[in-house]
């Protein structure tokens, strides 16, 4: 038993990047298929805009840190990776702004899912690199030919049933989706495996885009925060309606992804160990139910994301400013203005970060329009975080690539 905890703690997760983004996919689906259930006699509430945004969002996290595209895979280039934040951006919008964009979302979830799919299919049967490939192989890779073909037609069904929302009853469509969901799930397990087997296959960075999943997801998260202070501002004002439950469950979506992709949290970093995994699992549980079911989970997440912000905080201060009296005067004799820039950045993110935790825990003690605000800054300073933390990198990566004797 005390090896089964330590080893929970203490153990890395074999978890391939591609594999904790589809079983996050396959828990949403799952999730909404089960969920539907009660919303069609009426017992639940159901907030649809909530559901195609957070689709989106996670169909555009695909795109933007693995190439991932419905319509197959692409090197992660600039117009990819810009794409990628465009459809983010309108997911997040969708779910915050209920009906802002019209039919918008939904056109564009037909098109990933439908068109996408059917493409992702034909050239599944026609590719001499898949089929035939994975025939040869056999084992696992038999596995692959069946889920990936249930997830491929199952998908163009689901992108009818978006796009023509009154082409089922509920409670079909709650079963559809409940069966898409596993089937994703079982997707995720049999990448996992072949990943494992052949790392080689693994391929989580094609093309020249050198940003790494950790400023990936940085980049994403200063894009929400962004977007999210932009439209506190109109809301406030009673400009806009806005759907709290959905932010606090993208918000809690995106700390699940962190923590499943590399272990980091809002307090911190942590070893992506298995219990990281679970509670990533847990977190993307609780916010895909809070987008999709309005008001259902409000106050206990704002209490989880206030608190964490508030300790995540607090310890950025104390690391940083302990980094910075310990650490020797070399460093900064090479680079001190990076070095400068990058202590007072991370030091303005964690008194930005306290505000918001505090705002969160204390309603009244900040207005709307001041929250916007610093949601609004701290969104624009982690997208300067992700240039200085390039910048610091860029002379060992020149370094390495430096040809010998010239």
């Amino acid at each position: 038993m005390k090896d089964v905890v330590k080893n929970l703690f203490k153990t890395e997760a074999s978890l391939p990047l591609e594999a904790a983004l589809l079983l996050i996919a396959g828990l949403m689906v799952l999730l909404t298929g089960i969920l539907l259930f009660p919303v069609a006699v009426g017992l639940l509430p159901y907030y649809e805009n909530g559901l195609y945004g957070l689709l989106l969002f996670i169909f555009a996290l695909q795109s933007i840190t693995l190439g991932k595209t419905p319509f197959g895979d692409m090197n992660r280039s600039i117009p990819l990776i810009a794409l990628g934040i465009a459809v983010a951006g309108v997911g997040i919008v969708s779910c915050f702004i209920p009906d802002l964009l019209g039919a918008i979302p939904r056109a564009l979830l037909f098109v990933c899912f439908t068109p996408g799919s059917l493409l992702m299919l034909l050239q599944m049967y026609f590719s001499k690199r898949k089929l035939q490939t994975w025939l040869n192989y056999g084992g696992i890779f038999r596995h692959l030919i069946f889920s990936c073909g249930t997830v491929y037609l199952l998908s163009i069904i689901i992108g009818f049933i978006v796009f023509m929302r009154h082409l089922l009853s509920i409670t079909l469509t709650a079963v559809i989706a409940s069966i898409f969901g596993i089937a994703i799930i079982y997707l995720a397990l049999v990448l996992r495996k072949i990943y494992l087997t052949f790392p080689q296959a693994e391929n989580a960075n094609p093309g020249r885009f050198t940003l790494s999943t950790d400023k990936t997801m940085l980049l994403v998260t200063g894009v929400f925060m962004m977007l999210l202070g932009a439209l506190l501002i109109p809301i406030n004002l009673g400009q806009l309606p806005f759907s709290g439950s959905a932010q606090l469950g993208l918000l809690m979506v995106i700390f699940a992804v962190q923590m499943l992709v590399s272990g980091s949290t809002p307090v911190g970093a942590f070893p992506r160990s298995w219990l990281m995994v679970f509670i990533g699992l847990l977190f993307a549980t609780l916010g895909i139910v809070s987008v999709i079911i309005p008001e259902i989970l409000v106050k206990p997440l704002t209490s989880i994301i206030g608190i964490l912000n508030i300790l995540g905080g607090i310890i950025t201060i104390i690391k940083t400013v302990r980094s910075r009296l310990e650490k020797s005067t070399t460093p900064w004799r090479k680079n001190p203005l990076i070095l400068k820039r990058l202590f007072i950045t991370q030091l303005i993110l964690a008194v930005l970060s306290i505000l918001f935790g505090t705002s969160m825990l204390i309603s009244f003690i900040l207005p709307g329009l001041v929250v916007g605000v610093i949601l609004f800054a701290n969104g624009g300073i982690l997208l300067y975080l992700i240039v200085i933390l390039s910048a610091l990198e860029k002379p060992k990566n020149q370094k390495q690539q430096k040809i010998p004797g010239r």
